[in-house]
């Protein structure tokens, strides 16, 4: 019990390094989406190598995993980012960003498929408030415009929030890879993300301030964060760490208004309430359990 717990609580300090990612990406303003991917994920691979190197063949060992657990990990962690970048450009990002914040929700239905997962009223009801909180923060309280015109767009954002509730449950079944063989994905996903830059964007010289935000990201939320979410899916409790996810676009908002780059607004007091409510009511859940 102890393990799952302190896998969760990894799983959820995951959760906190992605909140941070909106501001991040705003201070790379003006830099390729696919150059940003390629140069956070190379951080985040080089990083791992270090690591690995440092600790030698113990290092090196961790590294080692099967085709099919790699094959998971970098295609997942490679499409989400492609399908995302590929919403906000065929979509309003309002939308595209709503139809993104579904894949808390859908990893809580996928994990009732899962072998001794049991997923109780009341972490639906949890679950639930997330999203209604997710909805609040996104739109800000207004109606959707939505137009026919940006199907391709929502479809994209749709189809990328699947693939990362699909990754989160199913790397489960590949327990037994240390979280540390994550390092190989991120390079590939580095490669990957150079690939697509090179052959569809133009290539931008980052400013001083943006190789910081590079840096940072490349440390937090491209990199430690997926460690620590390979953790939290491999052996926490997946389906409480889905409902928790919802946290991550309250917190961002949070930092964005902090930082100036937003303006505080009653919607966001009542989608935190929202949140709290649902966090307690699907932490209470598992606590019955």
């Amino acid at each position: 019990m102890d393990a799952s717990r302190n896998a969760t609580l990894a799983g959820l300090l995951a959760i906190l390094l992605w909140s941070s990612l909106a501001l991040l990406t705003v201070a790379t303003d003006g830099l390729p989406p696919f150059q940003v991917l390629a140069i956070a994920f190379a951080v985040a691979g080089a990083l791992g190598l270090v690591r690995a190197g440092l600790r030698g063949k113990t290092g090196w060992s961790e590294l080692r995993q099967p085709v099919s657990a790699l094959a998971l990990s970098t295609g997942a962690l490679f499409g989400y980012h492609a399908l995302y970048f590929v919403a906000l450009k065929r979509a309003p990002a309002v939308e595209a960003n709503l139809l993104n914040y579904l894949w808390p929700l859908l990893i809580v239905v996928f994990a009732g498929f899962l072998p001794g997962v049991r997923i109780r009223p009341l972490q639906w009801i949890g679950t639930g408030l997330g999203l209604a909180a997710a909805i609040l923060l996104v739109t800000g309280g207004q109606r959707l415009a939505v137009s026919a015109s940006h199907l391709p767009g929502y479809l994209a954002a749709i189809t990328a929030a699947v693939v990362w509730a699909a990754y989160s449950v199913l790397n489960r079944r590949h327990a037994q890879v240390p979280s540390a063989a994550i390092t190989v994905a991120c390079v590939g996903v580095a490669v990957l993300g150079a690939l697509a830059h090179l052959a569809i964007e133009t290539p931008v010289v980052p400013t001083p301030l943006q190789w910081g935000a590079l840096l940072l990201m490349g440390i937090g939320p491209t990199g430690a964060a997926f460690w620590l979410w390979d953790t939290g899916t491999k052996r926490g409790d997946i389906a409480l760490l889905g409902s928790l996810s919802y946290l991550a676009p309250l917190l961002s908002t949070a930092l964005l208004v902090l930082s100036g780059r937003v303006q505080p607004h009653p919607v966001q007091a009542m989608a935190l309430a929202l949140l709290l409510a649902g966090a307690w009511l699907s932490t209470r859940s598992r606590r019955q359990g």
